[in-house]
């Protein structure tokens, strides 16, 4: 990077959300501004998670955006390698590469009151942004559980997003820890190749089918000679998702007939009473992310897997231990135990106006104005922010919502001119996520009777969005500068006016600490109250 370089706008991570604001910001006419990556490409999770078998369980037409439909997707359920070929098109269909810089992982970002803007420490250099984009997503950090001796364990150690595809699992005993949607994929990939296959089930869950086929070379041609039939088709995939989300959010009751579903799906496969027994959920389906899978239970049913109802306990040398002492000699170990969600690491790296960490303001729990702008961090927004998150449709909606909030939220940064921030205020903050929690109240991920990654420490759910991708879209279609405390920096003359006059004031008072008080305020800016 070059030496005290600035841009007008940072975007951390290139992912789905971090390449969509790039290609936004270019619409808007923004070219001032630079993509941070901390790997060797783009992708995000679907670069970073090429395990065996990785897929979407989201339709192809609905997971990908709207300003650049694919005609040409493969199958109805795109497996990793398609979703991340299709990141790459849209970079280089939009020109993205100029803007981006690979290898440059943020280690800190730390707001300048004196100067309005973030100054960004990279491990490729330094840079200073009017406005950061965070957009690193909840699904990039992997979490490993602490496990007793498993520092002491001889054998190989994964996680399911860092796959290791120099080992070699033909023959090997595998311990496959978690029952997610990462592992209901990797466990029928992996068990033909297996020796033998032991699976931790801390909590079972529910599975529909995967009805997933390829998109006939008919249908391909179609798409592309006539658009129109694509939106449809994506269209036709929005419209009952949308209807399907009462039961999820109001009625979860209704989630009865769902989960008899569930249950023959899971009868087909699996004969055996005892296994049924073990692979039964306890609590209402939606509580935990819906899995759809046509081949896991017939790979569970099969002579080379155990089924073990308990977590990973502990580990003694190549002996692995369940939490109801069950043990199994393993040659692997494979953790799909999810990634830190409540509690995202690039917070620790986020400092605000008030010397604080971001991890610190939501040490009880995350919080944002419209799962975008956090109280204390000007100029600050997260793509995917708290309660951004969908239990049965495509974060790519809410993605180009949230979107749609950075485009307009730099455009008044524009109206208002001059150098200015805007700084969420902590009413505005606490009154979104009050009507946000109590929305929550009644939903099935509250009262579904599970324990989840989408409840935070506390037990309060930090995660899904409780209502449509609708209700979202109109929510952040506009930013309402009522909301905000609007930051200016004076003018040089005015600084040094206001300081003057200050320290006079502070003379005539007597006083010696004032003075260096109102010095201060003079050199930092001035807020003022915005009106809508």
């Amino acid at each position: 990077m070059a030496e005290h370089e600035h841009v007008r706008v940072a975007v951390i991570g290139s992912g789905f959300g971090g390449l969509g604001a790039a290609v936004r910001l270019r619409r808007e006419g923004i070219t001032d501004f630079v993509v941070l990556e901390r790997a060797d490409s783009v992708g995000g999770t679907w670069r970073d998670n090429s395990y065996p078998g990785c897929a979407c369980d989201v339709p192809s037409h609905l997971y990908s955006f709207s300003f650049a439909p694919n005609p040409d997707w493969p199958r109805t359920f795109s497996g990793q390698r398609h979703i991340r070929a299709y990141l790459e098109h849209v970079t280089d269909l939009f020109g993205l590469r100029p803007h981006i810089r690979l290898d440059s992982e943020v280690k800190l970002m730390t707001w300048d009151n004196d100067n309005l803007r973030w100054n960004i420490e990279t491990t490729r250099g330094s840079l200073s942004a009017d406005v950061v984009v965070s957009a690193t997503g909840p699904l990039s950090d992997p979490k490993i559980p602490e496990i007793p001796g498993l520092d002491t364990f001889p054998g190989k150690v994964f996680h399911s997003a860092r796959w290791d595809h120099d080992y070699d699992l033909r023959g090997k005993r595998v311990a496959m820890v978690g029952t997610g949607a990462s592992a209901i994929q990797i466990v029928p990939a992996i068990q033909p190749q297996v020796g033998r296959l032991t699976l931790f089930q801390r909590t079972p869950p529910w599975v529909m089918p995967r009805v997933d086929r390829a998109i006939s070379g008919a249908e391909r041609w179609l798409h592309r000679r006539l658009p129109v039939t694509a939106q449809a088709r994506r269209g036709l995939l929005w419209g009952i998702r949308e209807l399907q989300v009462q039961a999820f959010t109001k009625r979860p009751d209704e989630l009865g007939l769902v989960e008899q579903l569930a249950k023959r799906n899971m009868a087909r496969a699996v004969k055996d009473p005892a296994l049924r027994a073990k692979l039964t959920p306890d609590y209402r389906i939606g509580c935990k992310r819906i899995l759809l899978s046509s081949s896991y239970y017939p790979a569970l049913a099969r002579p080379n897997v155990d089924v073990v109802a308990s977590g990973l306990g502990e580990i003694r040398g190549s002996t692995v231990v369940a939490a109801d002492g069950t043990e199994a000699e393993v040659d692997a170990i494979i953790f799909g135990t999810g990634f830190h969600v409540t509690d995202m690491p690039i917070a620790e790296r986020v400092v605000g106006a008030e010397g604080i960490t971001l991890a610190d303001s939501w040490k009880n729990g995350m919080q944002a104005l419209r799962g975008a702008a956090a109280a204390g961090f000007p100029n600050w927004m997260t793509i995917i922010g708290p309660n951004t998150g969908l239990g049965n449709s495509s974060m790519i909606l809410m993605i180009e919502s949230q979107l749609n909030y950075m485009a307009d939220y730099l455009r008044q940064l524009d109206v208002l001119g001059g150098r200015t921030a805007l700084d969420a205020r902590p009413a505005a903050v606490e009154s979104w996520n009050h009507k946000v929690q109590e929305r929550m109240k009644r939903t099935v991920w509250n009262t579904g009777g599970c324990t989840s990654w989408y409840l935070d420490a506390s037990g309060r759910n930090t995660t899904i969005w409780p209502g449509t991708t609708t209700e979202f879209r109109t929510a952040t279609r506009r930013v309402d500068l009522a909301e905000y405390e609007v930051i200016r920096k004076p003018s040089a003359e005015k600084a040094v006016h206001d300081t003057k006059a200050a320290k006079a004031t502070n003379t005539t008072k007597g006083g010696g600490a004032k003075a260096t008080t109102s010095e201060k305020a003079a050199v930092a800016g001035e807020r003022s109250e915005a009106t809508a």
